[in-house]
């Protein structure tokens, strides 16, 4: 479904944007410190004092939102969740309190994607642009963006995005950010039920979970694998295709195998169960549509 925002009327006239940051925790701070490490440095602000403390090279938190937005051209909001995204932009010290031409909203928060609509009607009211960036820790080291918006406004925020990641992947018109950004938890999240899983199983036949770690770093140590079937199944090759009975029968033996090891101790395996129930759903190579 596709959800309309209204525009917000924006003029860009600073070559070199002013970078603000509001709130300072994991995400927050280490934004900012990126932002200093690169010479930008950021206007901040957290509801705690001493927030900044041990931050190298941030300088102490001005007294508001409204600060911020007034010192800065690009805002970048790290707060927990949307209810203290609504308090930062919309109280009277606000950040859109101090709205000025060319100012972006740049949302690192996680949120639900119909929230960043909201919030970007809300901030197009006092005709400051919002861009929805997800950010995540990439390894060993470094931030990668994750970025929703209109072309133009990225171009005008990308200055600062790359001062403090270390890669900016720009997926789309505003929401596709945040959905992707979601989207990638869902893999964070599910491959930590699935090691949970793997790791119940094997200690229950007397092996310690190390050594299943060790197999699987040293047999896949770029971790190559858990993209594999998808990359298969974008690509829509004739020899995948000619693939997918094989390897669901394969798939179903190897989890029919791994219920089996999970039954004689009574463990639960519900991602194994969903796993080998949607194999199909799974493997099946989508039909690309050919529009004339």
């Amino acid at each position: 479904m596709s959800i309309q925002t209204e525009s917000a009327t924006v003029d860009y006239t600073r070559a070199e944007p002013r970078a603000g940051v509001i709130g300072l925790g994991m995400i927050g701070g280490a934004v900012a410190v990126g932002l200093a490490r690169s010479g930008r440095t950021p206007t901040v602000y957290d509801i705690r004092f001493d927030a900044a403390a041990g931050l190298a090279g941030v300088p102490a938190p001005v007294a508001s939102p409204a600060q911020v937005a007034c010192d800065s051209d690009v805002v970048l909001l790290a707060v927990v969740d949307a209810d203290q995204a609504r308090q930062v932009l919309c109280a009277d010290d606000g950040v859109l309190s101090a709205a000025h031409p060319g100012l972006i909203v740049v949302l690192l928060s996680t949120v639900a994607v119909p929230v960043v609509y909201e919030l970007a009607r809300t901030c197009a009211k006092e005709g400051v642009a919002l861009l929805d960036c997800g950010v995540t820790q990439a390894v060993p080291s470094g931030l990668v963006a994750i970025l929703g918006g209109d072309d133009a406004t990225v171009a005008h925020a990308m200055p600062v995005l790359a001062d403090f990641a270390k890669d900016v992947v720009h997926c789309g018109p505003l929401g596709a950010g945040m959905a992707t950004k979601i989207a990638r938890n869902i893999v964070t999240y599910g491959t930590w039920r699935a090691v949970h899983e793997a790791a119940t199983v094997v200690e229950s036949a007397g092996v310690d979970p190390a050594k299943l770690i060790a197999v699987v770093e040293d047999a896949d140590p770029r971790g190559t694998t858990l993209f594999s079937w998808l990359r298969n199944q974008l690509a829509a090759e004739e020899q995948t295709r000619e693939m997918v009975p094989q390897v669901r029968r394969l798939m179903d033996k190897d989890l029919a195998a791994a219920q089996e090891l999970a039954a004689r101790s009574n463990i639960s395996v519900p991602l194994v169960d969903a796993a080998r129930a949607n194999s199909a759903e799974t493997l099946a190579i989508p039909q690309k549509e050919s529009h004339e």
